[in-house]
């Protein structure tokens, strides 16, 4: 099937100072903007991309910088300025208020985003966010997830572990990392206060939880609930773990879309 003019998949740059974000852009419609996970570009979400597109969204993923067309300096940042360059993607597409999907590490910097720019953001999607307080390990594992210098058994095993729920093929991410991005973001995770963005400003939050996240234990699964009442909706999806968006990228889909439609 030949996909729609309408919904055909472009990419651009917007520039800013000394930062480059390159965008892939697709759909028309309400504006949703899709953040990765720690490490990794946006490319991991072109299927949810274009199930949204065709739902009738304006679908934007800006690549994070230090990734494909994306640049921008690495070292001494912070969550405020990993928002801004979404900012300024949002504020160019003359589009917004945008709803935010954060998948892991991106629902960082889409907190962050809606506390430092609250009108651009309506919503977010919290797509496997970890918990307030993660099981001491995990953190310092995604980086030897994405080191490329390392045995591929060794990594799957450890993505197996992180990523995966039983059943489901980790070999699927051995590719996709960038290692200098990772530890930037990492870096500029620890270099920002948690309590700077963890209330997201005061936008609704759809909790997307992975079945078998390891970041989200069972007895975290309803904190946010528990902190922000009304404004928390959770969704659960089966046979999925951290990394949720190749696992069960349909149900995924869908559960966004229901979401944002009561926005």
């Amino acid at each position: 099937m030949t996909e729609p003019a309408e919904n055909a998949r472009t990419r651009g740059v917007v520039a800013y100072d000394d930062v480059r974000i390159e965008v892939i852009a697709e759909g028309n419609g309400p504006l949703i903007v899709m953040l990765p996970s720690r490490g990794r570009d946006s490319q991991d979400y072109d299927e949810v991309a274009a199930g949204l597109a065709a739902a009738g969204f304006r679908v934007l993923r800006p690549q994070p910088r230090g990734m494909l067309g994306s640049s921008g300096p690495l070292k001494d940042i912070t969550l405020h300025d990993l928002a801004r360059d979404v900012a300024k993607v949002i504020e160019h597409e003359n589009a917004g208020p945008a709803a935010l999907v954060g998948h892991a590490f991106g629902h960082f910097v889409a907190r962050m985003l809606a506390v430092d720019h609250p009108r651009l953001v309506r919503g977010i999607v919290l797509a496997a966010a970890g918990a307030k307080r993660i099981p001491a390990g995990l953190s310092e594992l995604v980086s030897k997830a994405g080191d490329p210098a390392l045995p591929d058994a060794e990594r799957i095993g450890v993505m197996q572990r992180l990523f995966f729920a039983p059943g489901n093929d980790p070999s699927v991410w051995l590719d996709g990392w960038f290692p200098a991005a990772n530890e930037a973001q990492r870096q500029a995770n620890l270099a920002t206060k948690q309590s700077e963005w963890w209330a997201a400003g005061g936008v609704p939050l759809l909790d997307l939880q992975a079945q078998h996240d390891p970041f989200k234990p069972p007895e975290s699964r309803n904190e946010l609930k528990e902190e922000f009442g009304d404004r928390v909706t959770i969704v659960t999806i089966p046979n999925a773990s951290h990394a949720l968006i190749p696992e069960q990228p349909q149900a995924v889909t869908e559960a966004i879309v229901a979401w944002v439609r009561r926005l």
